[in-house]
């Protein structure tokens, strides 16, 4: 490990602070962090720890209805939580899919969103765009992983579980910097490619999220969250899918489609929204909203194979939905 100074604040005015200073890195659970720093993706002279600021914990009702989610809450609170098993499903469904039981003890929800990318150039001894080299290692090397929507320059996945279910309960991301507070949609707090090569949030130089809130939702809300992997205690999603859709009788009435494992941030698809929206889901109907999801798909010169496994997904999670 290269060597930085450790701090550990009690107060998120401490850690702000000492988090606006340059090359500081902020460490909460801290299970991506230290690999990070191991193996060199980046430098960092001082890591900001904030896990004793009891503020960033715990889970609890909002005045609105809905749940606040500290920043560091572990992936297994997440998990059990009985508020968010019985309300939000998906969420509930996601967290219990995020690594191994070992990492979701120590893993917070905060750190499962702004993890940075497991893209293994990325990762390695190459100087790639996302690192301010010139070239994406991927489009031409091992890219079976890789995504096949949204990649532009940079072809990682976003790697957190979690994430796309937020997206899809139109969760918010609060977050406390050196300027005050803000409020950001789940969907805009994470960053394409496009917009910055080399970022992977919204965060700038001293912010911190603090908490996750998941807004109320009627009870005619169904979710769920489905996640494909080689390995089914360890790996990182092929192709996940999670869905919040509300019927009245047996249409959908409104629908959230975010896909895993697909693209650079969590992937909304409105094609299949489009579809699904206002009709009942029958053979016919699934099948198309199928065909929807990725039918603009771009994959690389190895991931093809993701086509049929998102097709399948969404056949599948559709299909149980009529079965609630």
């Amino acid at each position: 490990m290269p060597q930085f100074a450790y701090i550990c604040p009690s107060t998120l005015e401490e850690a702000i602070q000492h988090l606006s200073s340059p090359s500081a890195s902020i460490h909460a659970g801290g299970t991506d962090l230290l690999g990070c720093l191991r193996d060199r993706v980046f430098h960092t002279e001082k890591v900001v720890s904030i896990s004793r600021i009891e503020a960033l914990k715990g889970i609890r009702e909002t005045p609105q209805g809905g749940l606040g989610i500290g920043a560091l809450t572990t992936i297994t609170e997440v998990a059990r939580h009985d508020m968010i098993r019985g309300r939000y499903r998906a969420l509930a469904q996601a967290a219990s899919e995020v690594a191994s039981p070992q990492l979701r003890n120590q893993g917070t929800l905060g750190g499962n969103i702004c993890q940075k990318p497991r893209c293994w150039y990325y990762r390695g001894e190459f100087h790639c765009l996302r690192k301010g080299g010139d070239q994406c290692f991927a489009v031409g090397g091992e890219n079976q992983f890789h995504c096949i929507f949204g990649g532009d320059m940079c072809f990682i996945v976003h790697p957190s579980d979690t994430a796309p279910a937020l997206v899809a309960f139109e969760a918010s991301v609060r977050i406390a910097g050196p300027t005050g507070t803000r409020t950001v949609p789940a969907e805009e707090f994470f960053v394409s490619p496009s917009q910055n090569l080399e970022k992977e949030t919204v965060l700038d130089r001293g912010e911190i999220v603090t908490e996750v809130i998941l807004p109320q939702h009627p009870p005619a809300l169904r979710s769920s969250y489905r996640k494909v992997r080689a390995r089914r205690s360890w790996d990182f999603a092929l192709a996940g899918v999670a869905l919040a859709l509300t019927f009245q009788e047996d249409r959908v009435v409104t629908a959230r489609v975010v896909l895993s494992g697909a693209a650079p941030v969590p992937w909304r698809s409105h094609d299949v929204e489009a579809v699904i929206t206002g009709n009942r889901l029958d053979g016919k109907t699934i099948s198309q909203a199928a065909k929807a999801a990725v039918k603009n798909a771009q994959p690389l010169g190895q991931n093809g194979y993701k086509i049929p496994l998102f097709e399948g997904i969404i056949e599948e999670e559709l299909l149980a939905m009529t079965e609630h």
